[in-house]
């Protein structure tokens, strides 16, 4: 580790002896009027800036190579496009054009720096934005609006992200480009990353072993950072938010700023919230939660290069709704003492980029510390553990030409999960579990309308688990373990432009994920039941074949896409029939050969003669089983939505004024797992409005919401309180509030 850090310390104080780039420019409509505070933004440098009265922009000391400018402004369709510096400063004349639907996005996770429509690999972009975005104390549920992206939940305080009924290990978390390890595991372990300083979540749906490696075999969701303040700025923000139902309060705030070279940030938030209304106003016992979180970067961008430094720290205190909580509490509240869990999590990453004349060299590397501990009916701890991760990556770019590029890559990560303190429970024995892979990607046009993506992948990994002993008889109660795989993974994908406005996806990928440790080695008391490990169990591995089509208008857009996704030695827990001598239900790990299908459609539709209308429409649906016949654990019910939303750029005092109303309708779900019972349908109905007050060239973003406005009584397929007969949350009346400065 210390050797890295020296590297990234030489590569800071090289001379620079790049030619000066500079890239400038006007903005203008398509009446020929300059535009005002259009958003002018490279990623691969992280420089932007935003034009001046007259339209005007500049960015200086830019690297030599290709690289891509990206340019927003609210209701017009984004610009984007891709140049060559060479030394020779560039001009550019930029017409934006109206649009009533926010067009393609520049995206980062599938190894390359293209546009949604370019990239063979369809990957969703949901924007974290104030006035667009869900009012809810649950993080996960603002994602569920994207089709084929569902939730397990144990309250507000604990979900899980699911893609195309996949979840927990089957899909990997990214902060920031970063593997996120968190006890990911479990169903009952919360998300671990609060929206606040989150600017985009790009979602891969489907296999990304090829980029990523085991974890990723059925998708990747990366909550991607705000950008940074415009070159010679200083900004801040401060945001609340409250729910009536948990009576939950949200209080964060950030600064950031840049100059030509250097840029950074600092961001503070906490979240509290007391136990949940269910529908019909009975609240639920101990699903209370209180987090903090502190969020910090410095960079540094100049013709060498651009070289981030991130911290994140997040700490939850969340109660779990287990029968001895329900017993004993009697009154609702938020403090969290009695039979809660406890995460603390630090991460530190460095993420470089170098720009090495047509060469481009990514360096980065990361730690990650949390520390999870279970406590019981007298606060006091059951179990206490400690995760450390390294996670370290290289990534070479040979020149781009014309119509291709290509990328070969190491990765790895070294891990080691500890039980200190010597507490009462040993669930995950200590352990150290390495993994190394290379990778190599390339992605080229053969002709005009015609781009291929494909690529190989070679991983190894090694799990070594110490003895566990009785604490009295010094007897061996669990062997030593240790296994090593290796595993070869792969892709083709295609993008075919029909015409201007359609556009269709084809992809077959390969991929894998081997047993973790909780999986292999588990063995002991875990929220409501006894878990078990199978040492037995062999790697997943998987086969998919998507097919998807694209049309967008300026008023329209249509998208639907269809799966299959075939799993060999699928692995997931199930009950045993057998209960522990203290009465708790036994589980253990097992696998079947397995098989996901099912298909999303998307709708968005905006009247060309009824321009302050917006009518969305969404629908997924998919199906989990074993070849055997029986279904697997954890699948989603088929969900349809619908939201119409009405927009006046002014009204009163008020600009960017919007009122929505939406209903989310979820089908009976009867394909269930031998463990799980049917689960009747249910429509919600939500409704918000909003919009922004000026405030010395500033806006002041208000929105006020009221979800499940019925107040209906229901229960999700994926909630884990179904468990214990609670129900969902019942009607909330919120408020966010966001102010700049």
């Amino acid at each position: 580790m210390y050797k890295f850090i020296l590297v990234l310390g030489l590569l800071f104080h090289l001379p620079m002896v790049q030619a000066q780039n500079t890239i400038s420019g006007s903005i203008q409509n398509s009446q020929n009027q300059p535009l005002e505070g259009a958003s002018i933004f490279i990623s691969e440098t992280h420089q932007g800036t935003v034009s001046d009265a007259n339209g005007l922009f500049q960015l200086n000391h830019l690297p030599n190579g290709k690289i891509t400018i990206q340019c927003s402004f609210v209701g017009y369709a984004n610009y984007i496009e891709t140049v060559q510096l060479s030394g020779q400063p560039i001009q550019l004349q930029i017409i934006l054009m109206e649009s009533a639907i926010e067009s393609e996005e520049i995206v980062i996770s599938a190894g390359y720096n293209t546009t949604q429509h370019d990239n063979a690999v369809k990957i969703e972009v949901f924007k974290v934005h104030p006035m667009e975005v869900k009012i809810t104390p649950n993080f996960t549920e603002m994602l569920t609006k994207i089709p084929g992206v569902d939730m397990i939940s144990k309250g507000s305080g604990v979900s899980k992200p699911v893609i195309r009924g996949l979840s927990m290990n089957d899909i990997l978390v990214l902060n920031n480009g970063v593997r996120f390890e968190n006890y990911q595991y479990s169903s009952h372990h919360p998300l671990g990353i609060d929206e606040f300083g989150i600017e985009n979540v790009e979602i891969i749906k489907g296999p990304a072993s090829l980029l990523y490696g085991s974890d990723a075999i059925g998708g990747v969701i990366n909550f991607i950072k705000e950008k940074p303040a415009p070159v010679n700025s200083f900004k801040g923000d401060y945001n609340t938010q409250f729910f009536s139902n948990s009576l939950g309060f949200n209080n964060n705030i950030g600064l950031k700023g840049a100059s030509e070279k250097f840029f950074g940030s600092i961001r503070l938030g906490q979240k509290s919230n007391a136990d949940y209304l269910q529908g019909g106003g009975i609240f639920v016992p101990n699903s209370r939660f209180n987090e903090k979180s502190f969020k910090s970067n410095v960079g540094l961008t100049n013709t060498l290069g651009t070289f981030k430094l991130f911290y994140d720290f997040n700490q939850q205190r969340l109660g779990l709704v287990e029968d001895e909580a329900i017993e004993s509490i009697e009154k609702r509240g938020r403090k969290v003492e009695i039979m809660y869990q406890g995460f603390n999590n630090h991460l530190i990453s460095s993420q470089n980029k170098l720009h090495l004349g047509s060469y481009k060299l990514d360096v980065n590397g990361a730690f990650q510390n949390t520390e999870l501990a279970h406590f019981d009916e007298a606060g006091g701890y059951e179990l206490q553990m400690q995760l450390q991760t390294l996670t370290y990556e290289t990534k070479f770019y040979f020149p781009s030409l014309k119509k291709s590029e290509y990328i070969v890559g190491f990765q790895g990560f070294n891990q080691q999960n500890i039980n200190i303190n010597d507490r009462e429970t040993i669930l995950l024995p200590d352990a150290v579990t390495q993994n190394y892979s290379i990778f190599g990607m390339m992605q080229f046009q053969p002709v005009e309308k015609l781009r291929i993506q494909t690529g190989l992948r070679f991983d190894t990994k090694s799990i070594e688990t110490e003895a566990v002993t009785d604490e009295i008889t010094s007897e061996i109660i669990r062997n030593a373990l240790d296994v090593s795989y290796q595993s070869l993974s792969g892709s083709l994908g295609l993008t075919f432009h029909v015409n201007d406005d359609a556009l269709i996806r084809g992809n077959i990928a390969s991929a894998y994920r081997t047993p973790n440790l909780a999986e292999l080695t588990s063995d002991g008391p875990h929220e409501l039941r006894y878990e078990i490990g199978n040492s037995e169990l062999d790697p997943e591995k998987s086969w998919e074949t998507d097919l998807s089509f694209h049309y967008h208008k300026n008023d329209f857009t249509f998208d639907v896409a269809a799966y299959l996704n075939t799993i060999k030695n699928y692995i997931f827990i199930a009950p045993t029939g057998l209960n522990t001598d203290d009465g708790l239900p036994i589980f253990q790990y097992q696998q079947a050969d397995s098989k996901l299908y099912g298909g999303e459609i998307g709708i968005h539709y905006h009247p060309e003669n009824l321009k302050f209308l917006h009518f969305e429409t969404t629908f997924a649906s998919v199906v989990g089983k074993q070849n055997d016949g029986a279904f697997l654990p954890f699948i989603p019910a088929q969900k349809l939505n619908f939201e119409v939303r009405a927009e006046k750029e002014k009204l009163a005092f008020l600009n960017n004024t919007f009122v929505a109303f939406s209903v989310q309708n979820a089908f009976k779900q009867e394909n269930t797992a031998d463990d799980e019972t049917l689960t009747d349908a249910y429509s919600l109905f939500d409704a918000s409005m909003g919009g922004s007050i000026p405030w010395q060239k500033q806006d002041i973003n208000i929105q006020l919401s009221v979800t499940n406005i019925f107040d209906q009584k229901y229960i999700d397929h994926l909630s884990t309180l179904k468990e214990v007969g609670l129900f969902n949350p019942g009607r909330s009346f919120n408020i966010s509030l966001r102010i700049p400065f």
